[in-house]
């Protein structure tokens, strides 16, 4: 049975690759130090192919004990967050994330020299493409445009250049994936939030959530931040997983990079006024706009050809769908005291 490493294995995405490599047959050994949402418990955390471990991915002896006998590792630990992040932790989400993925990058360089370690795969975000004006934006675009204005994004754009300079120069054979607004269950209030969260009021720093639970607050209208103009392709998150894991073994995702997204494109305000219509049938639909974060991109539009002509690769999951997962999620978990 092959071995996988999941770094940020209990984080929101982390949660579904886990359990989309546990369907696949693989065994998993997960890493994740617990600093965002705490301990959470999933349907497959007492999975006896499952093995998880409470630390911290920059203890270099640690993730070396745990990689040295994996087949594959996906790193996806990062300090991570909705838009909100960007603005509380400006500095932290640039110097936290640059010491794990170098710390990350050198282990696995060390499996793969002198150890099984045959591929890494890089979780990357659409965030690279913040500054993007080039409408859907393809991969081969990324050097193409400004960079990100941002330090997540333009920490994240630095994942990228970790794995391609580790290939150019250690031979680090790996792949890059870019999740585009992962949609899901599993997502709770960030041990991290702060009084600024609170100030631009948003519940939630994902926005899928937050206009879900301001729309069951029961008021005559939901509060979203700007215009609702911007555009985003929500994707659920068993789609972006099976993406993912298509990346440790297909051989056309050998040192490459890929957008993994739905190709639907929706606006804020039609995404509130959907979520509005389930959650409060014919209830007449009313906006209050509050002023948007700096940070708040206007367009994210992925091209996600390369994805379904290399790999074969489809997120099909509609938004109406994913909401239809998401809501009554969301109900059982204010009843439990998560929000």
């Amino acid at each position: 049975m092959e071995k996988v490493l999941v770094t940020g294995s209990e984080g929101f995405i982390g949660g579904y690759i886990v359990k989309e490599l546990l369907h696949n047959g693989y065994k998993v050994i997960g890493i994740d130090n617990l600093s965002k949402y705490g301990k959470v418990v999933r349907n497959h955390s007492e999975d006896e192919n499952y093995q998880f471990h409470s630390g911290d991915v920059k203890d270099e002896a640690l993730l070396f004990n745990l990689l040295k006998d994996c087949d594959y590792l996906i790193a996806g630990a990062a300090m991570i967050g909705g838009i909100s992040y960007f603005h509380d932790f400006a500095y932290d989400l640039l110097s936290e994330n640059e010491k794990i993925i170098s710390t990350t990058t050198d282990i696995a360089i060390k499996c793969q020299k002198n150890y099984k370690l045959k591929r890494t795969v890089f979780l990357s975000s659409s965030m690279v493409f913040e500054s993007s004006n080039i409408f859907p934006t393809k991969e081969e675009d990324l050097f193409n445009i400004p960079p990100p204005e941002s330090s997540y994004g333009f920490q994240k754009l630095a994942v990228e250049y970790f794995a391609r300079s580790a290939n150019l120069q250690y031979g680090l054979e790996y792949s890059i994936a870019r999740p585009f607004n992962c949609v899901g269950i599993g997502e709770v209030k960030s041990l991290n939030s702060t009084d600024s969260v609170n100030e631009k009021k948003l519940t939630l720093s994902h926005v899928v959530p937050d206009l879900i639970i301001k729309a069951l607050e029961g008021k005559d209208s939901i509060e979203i931040l700007g215009n609702g103009n911007q555009i985003r392709h929500y994707t659920y998150g068993e789609d972006l997983a099976k993406g993912i894991v298509i990346l440790l073994k297909h051989p056309n995702a050998k040192n490459e990079d890929f957008n993994l997204s739905t190709n639907e494109s929706t606006n804020v305000i039609d995404l509130a006024k959907l979520i509005w219509e389930k959650t409060r049938g014919s209830d007449e639909f009313k906006v209050e706009n509050v002023d948007a974060f700096e940070y708040d991109v206007q367009k994210r539009i992925p091209s996600t050809e390369k994805a379904r002509d290399l790999l074969g690769f489809e997120a099909k999951t509609t938004l109406s769908e994913m909401l239809d997962i998401v809501i009554p999620w969301i109900k059982e978990a204010q009843k439990l005291g998560y929000y």
